[in-house]
């Protein structure tokens, strides 16, 4: 899945692919293990997928608290 994709999502969307794809890599996991996984470098580009949805979520609550912050700002005024 591509980044502009990611960041067209809302929160409740990334976490409910983060999950989808946490478990994914669970069961990529358990056939890389048991050696019947048929491709094994689709178990790296699924923690990269799931590495980026993350990343994207983490920057997404970080910019709302930053707007939060900043509207907090602007209501005080210095004397």
């Amino acid at each position: 899945m591509k980044t502009t994709e990611l960041r067209d999502m809302t929160l409740a969307e990334l976490a409910s692919r983060a999950a989808e794809l946490s478990e994914e890599l669970a069961r990529m996991r358990m056939q890389l293990a048991l050696k019947r996984l048929d491709n094994p470098l689709k178990a790296r580009t699924t923690r990269r997928d799931l590495a980026r949805v993350r990343t994207i979520m983490n920057e997404k609550k970080r910019a709302g608290a930053a707007e939060a912050a900043g509207a907090a700002d602007a209501g005080t005024k210095k004397a």
